[in-house]
């Protein structure tokens, strides 16, 4: 299995690849400004997105979804609490000083414990809110994909329309620190981070 991480746009979101070496099959993680630059990339290493996932549904990571799902003719996941949030792009638009980008349907919805397959590899759904209703995580063998959840030193904000501390608190105790110290984790800014540095040092969850 392949991890490629992206980091675009103006707020410098990670962008993530996760592909079949052998079929060059791949799902392709919150797509947000700025990733047009990588799309002739990715075409040019001979990946065929078959599927685009959202972590969450807030606008940094789903403005460009409708580029990769047409370019592709790939499927579009989110998990259905966010749903509304991705409605709601153009008031997010605002919010952010940017045109409303143009949005596709969601064709996949996302839930706990689901598996995802691309080629002959999986990745496991971990819903995950509090940073939003529908926020969720992607489990690879060794790693998970935790969007705006946590971050290197940090969590992900509560205050925004739909989120909540408490329920984000209570995310990463139970579903990202009872993974095993060594499992990465890589969010949606910043540097990636392993869950035993986290459990130790990041002063939120102490």
């Amino acid at each position: 299995m392949t991890l490629k991480t992206f980091t675009v746009g103006p707020m410098e979101n990670n962008t993530y690849l996760v592909g079949d070496e052998v079929t060059r099959e791949a799902m392709l993680v919150d797509p947000g400004f700025g990733t047009a630059a990588i799309l002739d990339q990715v075409k040019a290493d001979g990946w065929t997105v078959c599927l685009v996932l959202n972590t969450h549904a807030h606008l940094d990571h789903i403005a460009e979804n409708a580029l990769f799902v047409e370019a592709f003719g790939a499927g579009l996941a989110l998990h259905p609490a966010d749903v509304p949030l991705m409605d709601a792009a153009d008031i997010q638009a605002q919010w952010f000083g940017v045109p409303t980008p143009r949005m596709v349907p969601v064709t996949h919805d996302l839930e706990d414990g689901m598996a995802l397959t691309v080629g002959s590899e999986t990745v496991r759904v971990v819903h995950t809110p509090g940073h939003s209703p529908g926020s969720v995580c992607f489990a690879g063998p060794d790693w998970v994909i935790v969007g705006d959840l946590v971050f290197a030193g940090s969590i992900g904000r509560a205050d925004l329309p739909g989120g909540d501390y408490d329920t984000l608190i209570g995310s990463i105790r139970t579903r990202i620190l009872a993974l095993d110290d060594g499992a990465t984790l890589y969010p949606g800014h910043g540097a990636s981070t392993t869950v035993g540095r986290e459990r130790r040092t990041n002063p939120f969850l102490q």
